[in-house]
């Protein structure tokens, strides 16, 4: 390495020597103490045509790194709002791309183009109020229609949930996610209380609320195909992110300031796995934000299912009440018989430390 840097340190020298020479005939040729221009001309025509070099090899060198890079491109939009995000990003892409292809171009061509040449005079062009206008109206029009277009569909991803959306909350912790489902009888959420965490609640879901009777936890993310999902986001502890590569989630987790978000999942998980080739592969929650040391093994499988699929699969699960009967006496009196249908006559053998706790 101190080898490449020596080498390198000593052809700049030699170009720094070479530069100053140059800018010494040039100065001399200023001042009238030197009258031969055939120096100049073959060092501005030198530069020149390698102008168009180095464009034309830009151009070849930038095209490979885009082709060659598309595998490592982000993987199959697997929600509405993804293509939708997905077809926006490529349209900016493709205009920014235009006007810098564009506009260089021209830079290089006029480098070469207008290069200095002793027997071409200079002309002195001050104002051209149609051209301003051409490459300030244009430019404009531009901008606002990515800009409308940007604030739309940013605009649809932050609305408030469909009234239908499957309610699901993920609450980050060090090192993993709290998933928890409202119900089948009313399709809410209950309300959870940090003081009443414990070692079996570790959500501390409030049982003094009705909503939080059906309630149920899992130690995996189930989401309906075709269906929109509100997922509500909560951390316990440190700033925690919730990303969803192939569906374009991607939402902050943060202590004491509960997030959200919802989408509609498009392609179920036996239909990727079809797709990719790969009839092992799952869908992900990563965490995105540093959150400690085990932060790298912050993740959840996924399972997208058809919408018969996840309605057995949600119909078999167990509220947190029904695992933990015990929890009946935290129960308001008023509510007690609510609360019962939900407790099994006989009990039931799970762990249900485990329903709750993901890592």
């Amino acid at each position: 390495m101190n080898y490449l840097i020596g080498l390198l340190a000593i052809v700049f020298f030699f170009l720094a020597v070479s530069v100053i020479a140059k800018s010494v005939k040039l100065n001399n040729k200023l001042s009238g103490t030197e009258d031969d221009d055939s120096t100049v001309d073959n060092f501005n025509n030198a530069n020149g045509i390698g102008m168009l070099i180095f464009w034309l090899l830009f151009v070849i060198l930038g095209s490979w790194s885009f082709l060659n890079a598309r595998p490592d491109f982000l993987p199959i939009a697997a929600s509405e709002h993804g293509v939708k995000t997905d077809n926006m990003f490529w349209s900016s892409m493709a205009v920014v791309t235009f006007a810098f292809f564009i506009s260089n171009t021209l830079l290089f061509y006029f480098a070469y183009k207008y290069r200095f040449n002793k027997n071409r005079k200079a002309t002195f062009y001050p104002v051209n109020h149609k051209l301003e206008l051409i490459w300030t109206v244009i430019p404009a029009i531009v901008m606002a229609v990515l800009v409308f277009t940007g604030w739309r569909t940013w605009r649809d991803i932050t609305s408030q949930a469909p009234s239908n959306a499957a309610v699901i909350e993920l609450t980050g912790h060090q090192f993993g996610w709290y998933v928890r489902y409202a119900g089948v009888d009313d399709g809410q959420l209950g309300n959870v209380n940090y003081k009443l965490i414990d070692e079996t609640n570790s959500l501390g879901i409030d049982f003094t609320d009705k909503s939080s009777f059906d309630d149920f936890t899992a130690t995996e993310l189930h989401l309906p195909k075709g269906q929109p999902v509100l997922l509500k986001i909560r951390a316990q502890d440190v700033l925690h992110s919730v990303y969803l590569p192939f569906h374009r989630v991607k939402m902050d987790a943060v202590p004491g300031m509960p997030t959200k978000f919802w989408f509609i999942p498009t392609i179920s998980t036996d239909e990727m796995r079809a797709k990719l080739g790969k009839p092992d592969f799952n869908f992900k929650v990563n965490c995105t934000e540093v959150c400690g040391r085990g932060h790298f093994g912050m993740s959840i499988t996924v399972f997208v299912d058809e919408p018969e699929d996840y309605k057995k699969w949600v119909a078999e699960q167990k509220p947190f009440l029904a695992t933990n009967p015990a929890y009946l006496d935290k129960v308001p009196t008023n509510l007690k018989s609510k609360a019962s249908k939900y407790i099994p006559t006989e009990p039931i053998a799970t762990d249900s430390t485990e329903a709750v706790s993901v890592n």
